[in-house]
């Protein structure tokens, strides 16, 4: 008995093999090297049958193409019948050796066969077991000739009689098949110590019930093994991924690229980002207050988690703050709010220039002390005492008539006398 295994990463695959409860060695061999799968029973008795199949493992194994190719797996079977007949030739061996060969391949949703004898290959699909290889038997012809039933054949005397096998003839050829599966398929290739056991209802409940390709293969070697175990067990269980393993795997290529892509991306915004704000907040400018007066800013008011983007340039000494609404009505609220801008430095101070001038003109129209508006007062003050003694001036008018007519008459006589002595 021999296994040949692929340093492969992990698949979902399990085989196992036993020298069962009569015989005295275990003849079998099998191949678990994902995407090769195979089983070969060995015949001719001790040191010739395990001969037989080890040598068949050995070189579908080393000439198995590493694609599931049909033709490419034909001709490594055909390549170990080859090297059976040399080994039983030349000593290696015992004239009369043979063994049986179920090879597969599997890729993606392909299945390819290679067989010889009566070891098999099954497909689960959908919950229904179908067997996909025929065997190379007298009974398996008898079966199709309807001379006895497929649970005769069982059981039946000559069921050991192989028609075909590895390293009895230079001519001999594998049966191909080619068949699409399906993610969610399980192939099993066994020996006749499973399936001349266990009829193939049993293997089908066990298949769908146990999911774990190991522990199915185990169970279905156990019952073999609990109907009598009359000859060697092998079972391979493979779950079939189809092509579901790798559209993850490039779902998930294609997200970590997608992730690279957004954060180099996401990195170069920010860093643009970065570059604009730095650029804009060194050229633009505020007014602001410093202790009542107007100040000069470069950069923007304001604060974003807990950063600043603004630098204090210079404070006018000369204008204050509160004398801007003299100006505008609210624009000394507007300045402490970071609300004036400008595009630089130098237009704002263009800006606070003009302001000045602007301030000078409203301070020159507004009334100094005792000017136009204390006299306008006084003028009130005036206009309401005359209101109050209107009696009194229309006399004193009166009064001020006649005198001025006494005055009159005096001077008229005196200016007579004096012509009279010249």
């Amino acid at each position: 008995m021999a296994s040949r295994l692929r340093n492969t990463p992990l698949s979902s695959f399990g085989s196992r093999t036993d020298i069962g409860c009569v015989r005295d060695h275990n003849e079998d061999s099998l191949v678990v090297a994902p995407p090769l799968f195979a089983v070969c029973d060995g015949m001719g008795g001790h040191a010739a049958g395990e001969v037989a199949s080890e040598i068949a493992t050995q070189v579908i194994a080393d000439r198995a193409p590493s694609h599931a190719d049909a033709t490419g797996l034909a001709r490594a079977v055909e390549a170990a019948n080859a090297e059976i007949i040399a080994a039983a030739q030349d000593g290696r061996g015992r004239e009369g050796m043979g063994t049986t060969c179920t090879a597969a391949m599997i890729e993606g949703e392909r299945l390819v066969i290679a067989q010889v004898g009566d070891s098999r290959a099954y497909l689960l699909h959908a919950g229904k077991l179908q067997q996909i290889t025929r065997d190379h038997s007298l009974v398996a012809d008898m079966v199709e000739a309807g001379q006895i039933t497929a649970d005769e054949a069982r059981i039946h005397p000559s069921r050991s009689i192989i028609t075909r096998a590895l390293g009895t003839s230079q001519s001999t050829h594998p049966d191909l098949y080619e068949i699409n599966v399906a993610a969610g398929d399980r192939l099993m290739l066994c020996s006749d110590g499973l399936s001349g056991m266990i009829e193939d209802s049993d293997i089908e409940e066990v298949m769908t019930r146990i999911t774990d390709p190991q522990r199915c293969a185990s169970v279905l070697v156990n019952e073999a093994i609990e109907a009598g175990g009359l000859d060697n067990v092998t079972v391979i269980v493979v779950n079939i991924e189809g092509l579901a393993e790798k559209r993850r795997r490039k779902v998930a290529v294609k997200t970590k690229v997608t992730v690279a892509i957004t954060l180099v991306l996401l990195a170069a915004i920010i860093a643009g980002t970065a570059f604009g704000v730095s650029k804009y907040t060194s050229t633009v400018a505020y007014v602001g207050e410093d202790n009542g007066h107007v100040a000069v800013y470069r950069g923007v008011p304001g604060s974003f988690l807990g950063l600043t983007f603004s630098e204090y340039v210079e404070t006018d000494g000369s204008l204050l703050v509160d004398d801007l609404d003299k100006i505008e009505p609210g624009l000394a609220q507007r300045v402490r709010a970071g609300g004036v801008k400008a595009d630089s430095v130098a237009d704002l101070e263009t800006k606070i220039a003009a302001w000045k001038v602007q301030l000078i003109g409203a301070d020159s129209q507004t009334p100094q002390s005792g000017t136009a508006s204390d006299a306008g007062n006084t003028a009130n003050t005036g206009d309401a005492a005359g209101a109050s003694n209107t009696g009194d001036a229309a006399a004193t008018s009166t009064a001020a008539a006649e005198t001025a007519s006494a005055t009159a008459a005096g001077a008229a006589q005196s200016d007579a006398g004096a012509g009279a002595q010249g």
